[in-house]
């Protein structure tokens, strides 16, 4: 007997479907125009002690065991921005994130990919719905920035947001280096952003495109 997945029935509801048809044309509109965009994807996630392996190599006839706090601990979260550029951005800090920390997540972010260069592409920060994305000071962080914009994924979506990808790697790579404290974990965590490949994150991106025809067709 197969095991049921619960989904939420408004996931796939005649809304969110018309959400996703606008997000993908909004997407393909700004492929075609004649100004050339680059799209950032943004998202937080939350780490901590108590997170390891749910599975692992053993004798046989033991157990694999594998040795964790006995309290679980604030989450660290790191902030990352990814293209097809690659990494371009993360930021990893204790405790949750708010409006103050992703504006100046923001401000680090321009810093690093606006340049001198003759033409600038549009940066769009693609990222999903919380509170704090669409907070007033945030978006008068994009008003300010003209070179910038943002677009909202649609819920219940996250077939369409390649930073999904990209952390679920970056955890397996948090886990291999087996940190047992909290700096040693804040470290891991840093560092374990540079072992993503680039061609890794192109790949993701791809991939969430390959879903455009099917939301076009509701």
């Amino acid at each position: 007997m197969k095991q049921l997945y619960r989904v939420p029935f408004e996931r796939n509801s005649i809304r969110v479907k018309g959400l996703r048809q606008e997000y993908v044309q909004n997407i393909l509109d700004m492929d075609g125009a004649a100004h050339p965009h680059e799209f950032i994807y943004i998202d937080e996630a939350g780490f901590n002690l108590s997170k390891s392996r749910r599975r692992g190599r053993n004798i046989i006839g033991q157990r694999a065991i594998v040795h964790v706090p006995g309290q679980r601990l604030e989450n660290i979260t790191l902030c990352a921005a990814i293209s097809l550029q690659g990494l371009l951005h993360h930021h990893a800090k204790l405790g949750p994130y708010n409006t103050q920390h992703i504006l100046t997540f923001l401000d680090a972010l321009h810093d690093a990919v606006v340049q001198y260069r003759l033409e600038q592409p549009r940066f769009v920060v693609v990222w999903d719905y919380v509170s704090f994305h669409r907070a007033t000071l945030v978006r008068d962080w994009f008003t300010n920035h003209d070179q910038f914009q943002v677009v909202y994924l649609p819920s219940y979506s996250p077939f369409l947001n390649p930073i999904e990808e990209f952390f679920s790697a970056w955890r397996w790579c948090v886990y291999d280096r087996q940190p047992h404290a909290r700096m040693p974990l804040l470290q891991a965590m840093e560092e374990a952003c540079g072992d993503i490949e680039v061609r890794s994150i192109q790949g993701w991106i791809r991939h969430t495109r390959l879903y455009f025809p099917r939301c076009l067709a509701g």
